[in-house]
């Protein structure tokens, strides 16, 4: 599971105001939760009276000093005997007036504007990428969609989404998709480029005016797929209304469980653009839910006997996996 790689716990927006939520690293749990000035605060998520999960019970807003000043934060509640503990695993026994130490270790969060991201309980060993900071500070955001855990391993969901040959066979309901015409992968060690066409069979009229979201699918998908190892991947679309980056994100949850999710930001050249923010929301949905089926239909321990062309990127996938957290030759630049 890559110790020491930095995962996207969540985007702010997927959090609601002292609303718990349940999240998993690393075969940990934890309970997550956004306060009402937005601070976001993580504990484990076993109360450590009895082990109830502190995700299912509530939040409940007090104040707090910091520095001689009052500050206006929440708590979580256990839902078994209600004991209230703050962000920083600190509670208040029955009979007592006094907090006690801190009984629960605070997950460590690095928090970049909206994205909440964490290493574990382990030393980074590699950095946080900086282009989703690049990318939210030059696009809008339209939104978050198709947040799944999946019953498979890292290595496996991440080389189906680095395999650029699956597009017509997975995704070919819908997108119709005919073929893949693979022009380039640039090798950058953890970071990776890859560059390909996937021609579509067309709707018809009819078919269109009767779900007329297929108008906004072009003849010709034209894939920019930007990675960096081993959380993120982005797909860079351009259109005639404007540009999207659909984030594709990844965080092992446990040895045989990631997580995914997709966050999408996009850039108007025309105001009709945004009108259509939800429709990509759906199709980025479409394309998760896709892969998460044919995932569940696939032997894992199959030997590979047939190697297809352009496999590069999964290719760059494993050499990463097996030198991870260094970067090895070779470079698979073509």
């Amino acid at each position: 599971m890559l110790p020491g790689a930095p995962w996207l716990l969540a985007h702010k927006s997927m959090l609601a105001v002292n609303q718990p939520r349940k999240i998993s690293l690393y075969g940990a749990d934890y309970v997550m939760w956004k306060d009402t000035v937005g601070e976001i605060h993580a504990l484990p998520n076993a109360c450590p009276h009895l082990g109830a999960m502190l995700s299912e019970g509530w939040c409940e807003a007090e104040s707090d000093v910091y520095d001689g000043l009052r500050l206006r934060t929440s708590a979580i509640v256990c839902p078994f005997h209600a004991l209230k503990f703050d962000g920083s695993g600190c509670t208040v026994l029955p009979g007592s007036s006094k907090k006690t130490l801190p009984q629960l270790k605070p997950l460590e969060l690095t928090i970049q504007g909206d994205f909440v991201w964490s290493y574990g309980e382990y030393e980074p060993k590699i950095s946080i990428p900086s282009v989703l900071n690049e990318i939210a500070n030059t696009y809008y955001f339209v939104g978050h969609t198709a947040d799944r855990s999946v019953e498979t391993d890292l290595l496996t969901m991440l080389l189906n989404m680095h395999d650029y040959n699956h597009q017509n066979g997975t995704h070919r309901e819908l997108f119709r998709i005919t073929g893949v015409e693979f022009h380039q992968f640039i090798d950058q060690g953890h970071h990776s480029q890859a560059f390909y066409d996937m021609p579509t069979a067309p709707y018809s009229l009819v078919e269109k005016l009767r779900k007329p979201d297929l108008f906004l699918l072009p003849s010709t998908i034209k894939a920019h797929l930007e990675n960096h190892f081993p959380s993120l991947v982005i797909f860079h679309g351009e259109m005639p209304l404007g540009k999207a980056a659909q984030c594709h994100i990844f965080v092992p949850e446990a040895e045989n469980r990631t997580r995914t999710y997709i966050l999408l930001f996009g850039q108007a050249k025309h105001p009709a653009f945004k009108v259509f923010g939800n429709t990509y929301l759906k199709f980025g949905k479409v394309i998760v839910d896709q892969d998460v089926d044919i995932l569940g239909k696939i032997y894992p321990d199959t030997p590979q006997k047939i190697k297809l062309n352009n496999e590069v990127g999964m290719d760059w996938v494993r050499r990463n996996f097996e030198s991870f957290p260094n970067v090895v030759s070779p470079n698979l630049s073509k």
